[in-house]
């Protein structure tokens, strides 16, 4: 759809019609905003993680399986 179209049917909506379509033109707008300022930074999260120390040893609960 072009915008010449788009903005006709625009046009031929009700005014609170119009209004909705252009909070959620805002709303849209807005995310497009905020999914460019959420980039990962690498190795922001150090230290947020930890591994015990017996991480690799078997688990008790699973002994009659094994």
């Amino acid at each position: 759809m072009d915008t010449k179209s788009l903005q006709a049917k625009i046009e031929n909506l009700t005014p609170d019609l119009q209004k909705e379509v252009e909070i959620f033109l805002e709303n849209l707008l807005k995310k497009k905003k905020d999914k460019k300022k959420l980039k990962p930074i690498f190795g922001s999260a150090r230290g947020e993680i930890t591994i015990s120390s017996d991480f690799d040893e078997p688990i008790q609960d699973f002994n009659e399986y094994m």
